[in-house]
């Protein structure tokens, strides 16, 4: 059965995109291969993205590596949104609902991870009990400004523990 995973490369002092979401930093951090996450690929059955994540900034645009992966995932995708666009995205299914949305992208990632793009639908995951992993990749900068990868002021505290014979980084949900 599919684990839902919240994957994401963060500056240093957190941020997974700097102000008003701007990716264009992620670019300088993104030259050379990296092993786990070209593993995690290979085990990405389908990505759960938010509508702002979906439709935002993308530190490829306009070149190959455009898209999830540096442009290599090519599967399906669920955005979670209310405002679905009126003209249809081939390979993509806009869903309003997160239970539903999970409950959608699991089956099609059949015993494949879900992959979370963006920190407001990981947080969702997080408050409704559906997130079963984290793995969180590090840039060597700070930012000092943007969206944080895990924002919930006045939530509780989420435990995580480390998966054995992982990356470091790379945790499970404790629920």
């Amino acid at each position: 059965m599919a684990k839902l995973l919240y994957s994401a490369t963060a500056s240093l002092d957190g941020y997974i995109a700097g102000p008003g979401g701007d990716m264009s930093w992620l670019t300088a951090h993104l030259a050379g291969g990296n092993p786990t996450a070209e593993r995690l690929l290979a085990d990405v059955g389908a990505i759960l993205a938010g509508n702002r994540t979906f439709g935002g900034d993308d530190p490829n645009r306009g070149t190959d590596s455009e898209g999830a992966f540096g442009g290599q995932y090519h599967g399906p995708v669920f955005v979670l949104t209310h405002r679905p666009p009126a003209a249809p995205h081939p390979g993509v299914t806009f869903v309003g609902d997160l239970h539903s949305a999970a409950a959608q992208a699991k089956e099609a990632a059949g015993d494949k991870y879900v992959n979370i793009l963006g920190a407001n639908v990981a947080k969702q995951c997080i408050e409704a009990g559906l997130l079963d992993e984290v793995l969180m990749f590090f840039a060597p900068v700070l930012l000092g400004d943007g969206v944080r990868m895990f924002d919930h002021p006045g939530g509780a505290e989420v435990r995580l523990a480390p998966i054995p014979g992982e990356t470091a980084h790379w945790y499970s949900v404790v629920h």
